[in-house]
């Protein structure tokens, strides 16, 4: 493999069969020049750039500090054996992209608070403690202290490059909802929510599949009448409270919530806040 540009030390964009690749490794940039041929027992990733791929690397790694971008590696590296994934491009330029920003920001002594932390930590577990893992790196090798929050930004850009998985802005979204319907619930019985109970963890579930059809604005159910009725009569207040869901979802978000939807809200509503 021919060097057709050098990043920086760890990265290199090269030519393979008349494709151009991305190569990383520790030092396989080091006094390389345009040309040179790749010392391959220093590979350690590489990847097929999509479109604008290489002006964004360049951008997010020309001046980024070695040991900075030593430990957006070392996060990917983390991630992909920690959930049995093989990243391409796009984590590598949004993942050092964002920690570039975050570290500028603790610089400024400025810290950006991210209101999606605690549905991400309960949606996302495994990528939410990748998330955590991955302030520790920074403060081990780079004694640099970020915001507990930020563990659910790192979070987030790894739910995005996860293969099948959402993409962040849809990720972020159902997030949102869901939180917003959590609140909906909160201000309806002026209390907090028991989180130890099995029945909010089903309720939260249910509520990100049902955020979820939001978002993608898919009906579900058959209306069936007679148990609508039935739910409506014996649970009163949960019911009332689906009212104002429905109310939310027809308002902010364009969505018609059918009587089957509204009757698997209520009842689990009804198991939830009658603890």
């Amino acid at each position: 493999m021919q060097i057709q540009k050098v990043f920086n030390n760890n990265i290199v964009l090269a030519l393979s069969n008349q494709q151009e690749i991305v190569v990383m490794g520790k030092g396989i940039g080091f006094q390389k020049k345009v040309g040179d041929e790749l010392d391959a027992a220093l590979i350690e990733k590489t990847f097929v750039l999509q479109d604008n791929d290489t002006a964004m690397i360049s951008q997010v790694y020309v001046d980024m500090p070695e040991e900075e971008i030593d430990v957006v590696l070392a996060i990917i590296k983390l991630a992909e054996a920690t959930l049995q994934e093989s990243f391409q491009s796009n984590l590598y330029i949004t993942l050092a992209d964002h920690l570039k920003f975050a570290f500028e920001r603790v610089k400024k002594g400025l810290v950006v608070k991210n209101p999606l932390s605690y549905e991400v930590k309960k949606f996302y577990p495994v990528e939410h403690e990748l998330g955590r893992q991955a302030l520790a790196l920074v403060k081990e090798r780079l004694n640099v202290t970020l915001d507990e929050s930020e563990a659910t930004a790192i979070a987030l850009h790894i739910v995005n490059a996860e293969k099948d998985g959402p993409l962040l802005e849809r990720t972020v979204q159902i997030t949102r909802i869901v939180q917003e319907i959590m609140d909906v619930v909160r201000l309806h019985y002026g209390r907090e929510l028991d989180e130890s109970d099995v029945s909010y963890n089903r309720f939260t579930t249910h509520l990100q599949y049902f955020a979820q059809r939001i978002v993608t604005k898919t009906m579900q159910g058959t209306n069936d009448s007679f148990l609508f009725e039935q739910v409506r009569a014996n649970y009163p207040e949960a019911f009332a409270c689906t009212d104002k869901i429905k109310v939310y979802a027809e308002e902010a978000h364009h969505f018609a919530m059918g009587r089957d939807e509204q009757v698997y809200l209520t009842i689990h509503i009804q198991k939830l806040m009658n603890k």
